[in-house]
């Protein structure tokens, strides 16, 4: 089973204070659970046109096949390939994918013994046997390395929540070279669930992950944490031990120097902000206003919703499952004058991206790819597509049946687009067979891979016992 998630903020967190209630504390078992509190506005109809730049296909630049190439890959063990998240919505289990210098692939899933990292050939055929990450609990991400790679994942610890701390695992020519752990006693913190990504610049890794406070001043509340580490496992300087609360999910982009670009979800203040270098306090710059309450997001960074990518000129892309926002204010009932409070514009979520000029700079508008409201698009991803275009993925959900945030309905497939650098379509809307169900990796010649089960989704009901599991992968490789 997936590690349990966060429960929202109760209604009656004190005013003015970190929030999360210590009793708070995640079932085991389950993904965050959204706690008894109601929507602003209940059961909003699904017919509000949503607004935004949308952009005609007449004219595009001939489509290309947008058709990856798989192959199988056998497993030495079982992958529980499905997720409970928030109202236990089917969610799959979050593969890594990622690429060495040298071309080769590593990816990583967990299984009852620990996280399996599996090497691949450039073209994504097994070529060893899998590293098992004993004691390992989460997949929160991975970097590929010639001579092996490093994973954040999650390990036990001894602290008064009896949670899992958060660590990175370095390992160099099959051998385990350092383990270290991010959150600990002296930290006051714990990590039951990471909804994280791990960053590498070629001479620092960037670790960004949720934490649940166990002590100090944020003593049973849930936030964000950024880590700096050394290629000998060495804790750096920089990041924070506190950002965004509640933390929604993260996103993370390596520099060559100064501070990691990082994105967060933030149900407080309520939306998707700009964390770079600042955690998350009131001045963040805003990417999207959103409805951001346990489940109400699109979902978590990386695992099923967007990525943080880089042109060559130094703007930034991300993409994400978006109800928009009707409207957007301070909350009044707070005095702090941090919290806000939105009012979707729609029951379902629509895809959007959004572009920032900088590291450190909120966007304009974000511009929206779908415009559907009786139907739910989840699992969103983007990744670069050559030198000047992106290619933003989702699946579809029809006659969406929607309550507190979470939506059922029929799968209608697995949908990948292009756009370019100004939101302007570059192609068609195609329909492809291959799910993305996790990162995606980039090789050196721009191919994009990624691993995943091939089983067809169903997001007809909540998944409500054990996952299935698969003793099979298949890797995806489409080059631009």
């Amino acid at each position: 089973m997936t590690p349990a998630r966060r429960t929202s903020r109760d209604a009656d967190t004190p005013r003015g204070t970190v929030h999360g209630a210590a009793r708070d504390t995640p079932r085991v078992g389950h993904r965050r659970v959204r706690a008894a509190r109601k929507p602003v506005i209940a059961g909003l109809a699904a017919t509000t046109a949503l607004v935004g730049a949308w952009y005609a296909t007449a004219g595009a630049a001939t489509a290309p096949t947008l058709a990856p190439a798989t192959t199988a890959v056998p497993l030495t063990a079982e992958f529980p390939y499905l997720s409970a998240g928030y109202n236990n919505t089917r969610e799959w289990t979050r593969t890594a994918t990622a690429a060495a210098p040298n071309g080769t692939l590593r990816v990583a899933w967990p299984a009852a013994d620990g996280i399996h990292v599996t090497p691949l050939t450039s073209a994504g055929k097994r070529s060893g046997t899998d590293t098992v990450v004993k004691g390992a609990k989460e997949v929160g991400g991975l970097v590929a390395h010639n001579d092996g790679f490093a994973l954040l994942t999650r390990v036990a610890d001894t602290n008064k929540w009896k949670e899992t701390a958060a660590a990175i695992v370095r390992y160099t020519n099959d051998r385990q070279t350092f383990r270290t752990k991010l959150t600990g006693t002296a930290s006051h913190d714990t990590s039951p669930t990471l909804d994280g990504q791990l960053t590498w610049n070629g001479s620092k890794y960037g670790a960004y992950y949720v934490v649940h406070g166990a002590g100090g001043f944020a003593d049973g509340h849930f936030g964000d944490k950024l880590s700096y580490v050394s290629p000998k496992g060495a804790k750096l300087t920089g990041g924070w031990g506190w950002g965004c609360s509640h933390n929604e999910g993260t996103a993370l982009h390596a520099e060559a120097t100064g501070d990691f670009t990082s994105l967060c979800f933030d149900d407080w203040r309520s939306g998707l902000f700009v964390s770079t270098g600042i955690g998350a306090p009131d001045v963040a710059p805003v990417v999207q206003r959103e409805q951001c309450w346990a489940g109400y997001c699109g979902g978590t960074f990386p695992g099923r919703t967007g990525d943080l990518v880089k042109s060559s000129t130094g703007r930034y892309a991300t993409a994400f499952a978006s109800r928009g926002a009707a409207s957007a204010k301070k909350n009044p009932d707070d005095p702090s004058g941090r919290g806000w409070t939105v009012k979707p514009k729609t029951g379902t979520h629509q895809v959007a991206v959004a572009f920032l000029k900088n590291r450190n700079s909120g966007p304009g508008k974000a511009i929206y790819l779908t415009n559907a409201p009786g139907t739910e698009h989840v699992d969103v991803h983007v990744a670069p597509y050559g030198k000047n275009r992106l290619l933003v993925s989702w699946e579809s959900l029809k006659n969406a049946k929607c309550g507190s945030g979470t939506c059922t309905g029929t799968f209608t497939g697995t949908h990948f687009r292009l756009v370019d650098w100004n939101g302007t379509f570059q192609s068609a809307d195609k329909v492809v067979s291959a799910r993305i169900t996790g990162d995606i990796a980039v090789q050196k010649d721009g191919t994009l891979a990624w691993a995943y089960v091939p089983v067809a989704p169903s997001y007809a009901k909540p998944l409500t016992g054990a996952s299935p599991t698969s003793t099979s992968l298949r890797i995806a490789r489409l080059k631009p």
